[in-house]
């Protein structure tokens, strides 16, 4: 009933972990925070997007990046794939603390709807639920799913030099709060002047 795979899963689980330690170094994202993976099984094994889902390889990549992000306290947010709507399955405890559980919404994703990286999410998490959005603090785009839509504004693309897992390519991403005020404004403290007026 499952697609098996002849791909190397060790180092596609190798691949996973170097992207996701790049990123999250890069990125200052810390515990608490969210971190969304999109992830197309069907480009890790070669073929197009949405074709070819392999449970095996999901189990792999996502055992890899869950591991890497709870060591570290941050709560990983799985995207779905565009027939759940790119839909987010987290444990309830994140989408609690974000301030989210009144939009938990009713939807099990599986291989061919959700995508099978969601669907070992779902099965892995100790409490999941889906929300039709978040906000997360910063992620990594496996295969071209497009997880911009749950990412704060402003996202801000990050180039990692581990930027393959099996055949896909990987695209991250960090956020950062909207700079405002124009010509004007400044961005970083000026310790001159913190110094002038912290001085007795």
């Amino acid at each position: 009933m499952y697609r098996s795979t002849t791909l190397d899963l060790d180092k596609i689980k190798d691949q996973a972990r170097a992207c996701v330690g790049e990123i999250v170094e890069a990125s200052g994202i810390k515990k608490g925070q969210i971190f969304v993976v999109g992830c197309s099984t069907s480009e890790i094994c070669g073929d197009i997007i949405g074709s070819n889902s392999s449970l095996e390889v999901a189990k792999a990549v996502f055992g890899a990046i869950y591991e890497e992000l709870n060591k570290k306290g941050i709560y990983l947010a799985s995207q779905c794939c565009e027939h759940l709507n790119r839909a987010i399955i987290i444990e309830k405890e994140a989408a609690i603390s974000i301030g989210m559980s009144d939009h938990i919404v009713t939807v099990v994703p599986q291989p061919k709807a959700g995508g099978s990286f969601a669907t070992c999410a779902y099965y892995n998490f100790k409490e999941p639920v889906a929300l039709e959005e978040i906000q997360a603090d910063a992620g990594i785009d496996i295969g071209g799913t497009l997880i911009g839509m749950n990412l704060k504004k402003v996202a801000v693309p990050v180039k990692l030099s581990n930027n393959t897992i099996g055949s896909a390519n990987v695209l991250a991403a960090r956020t950062r709060p909207k700079y405002i005020g124009g010509i004007r404004a400044s961005y970083e403290p000026d310790e001159e002047m913190k110094n002038h007026i912290l001085q007795k």
